[in-house]
């Protein structure tokens, strides 16, 4: 699929958390994919070390397995989301985003692909210097954005 017609603003400014809106009924080409994350690969890394790789994930029993690790995790967070959005004066909206968010985890194991970020650090852990956990979460992270306005561009949602 050739890149959709829309300025470099443009696709910054509608790249968003998709979740609700997510077709999980469209196949998505390998191809698709492996282009964007050719562009992943060339955001800006600390000290021009990529020690990171992107796992890609498609087969149904492996998502499923993934989104079983990943729902655990919802709970607190989707707490906090309510909680800050009330404290924002905006409490519907904190509801709008936990549920939202809880769409996407129920319906995890359903998305085409999962594309897992992964560091190549051994030992990094809560204990390393903060340089050395700035410099290894600043690598990857450019990286993980970098991935989603290329994705936007293709027509593909990401979250």
């Amino acid at each position: 699929m050739p890149p959709l017609d829309l300025t470099a603003g443009e696709v910054l400014t509608t790249t968003r958390a998709v979740r609700r809106r997510l077709d999980l009924d469209r196949p998505v080409e390998r191809a698709l994919i492996e282009e964007c994350l050719r562009l992943a690969a060339q955001a800006p890394t600390g000290r021009n070390r990529q020690r990171w790789d992107f796992a890609l994930v498609t087969d149904p029993a492996r998502r499923a397995a993934l989104a079983d690790l990943y729902r655990p995790g919802l709970a607190r967070p989707r707490q906090q989301v309510v909680r800050d959005g009330a404290d924002r004066g905006d409490p519907v909206r904190g509801r709008r985003i936990a549920e939202s968010a809880q769409y996407l985890f129920d319906h995890l194991h359903e998305v085409p692909v999962l594309l897992v970020p992964c560091i190549r650090v051994r030992g990094l852990h809560e204990n390393a210097s903060h340089v050395g956990q700035a410099n290894t979460w600043g690598s990857i992270l450019p990286a993980v954005w970098q991935f989603m306005p290329a994705a936007r561009s293709r027509g593909l949602g990401t979250a």
